[in-house]
């Protein structure tokens, strides 16, 4: 894939983020609205337990880029919303590490807002892909 780091930015030997990433003729874009952690019945789930909605909402994402024919590793951006930035940061190696376990090397942005869609929500996680190769879904064999 045509795809470039730009100034990672580490943390000992592992990526936080990059400061850009440059993508050589992508063949397909993947817009991801925002992802909470919610159980199939549409609760939130993991209540007061901010690792827990981490990994929920990450598996989530996973889920809907699974399903439009990408994988975790096309995805470039990341934007992370909390309503507890002490928190996040206390547990953000978490997402690291979930991130790094799938190959995901996004640009990435981390915000406190005052408020999310449901006051159970400690976290938000949207993003965007790109895919520079066959894309089975333009291909028509998805």
């Amino acid at each position: 894939m045509g795809v470039h780091e730009i100034g990672p930015r580490m943390v000992g030997e592992r990526l936080m983020y990059n400061r850009a990433v440059r993508v050589e003729s992508p063949r397909s874009w993947l817009f991801v609205s925002g992802h909470e952690a919610r159980d199939d019945d549409g609760t939130i789930a993991c209540k007061g337990d901010m690792t827990g909605q981490m990994r929920l909402a990450l598996q989530r994402l996973g889920q809907t880029v699974t399903e439009a024919g990408m994988t975790m590793a096309d995805v470039v951006q990341l934007r992370v919303f909390t309503t507890d930035l002490a928190d996040c940061k206390a547990h953000y190696r978490v997402l690291m590490d979930e991130l790094a376990a799938v190959r995901c090397r996004p640009t990435s942005l981390l915000a406190e807002v005052s408020a999310l869609s449901d006051p159970d929500m400690l976290i938000e996680i949207e993003a965007m892909a790109v895919s520079c190769v066959g894309d089975p879904l333009a291909d028509g064999t998805a």
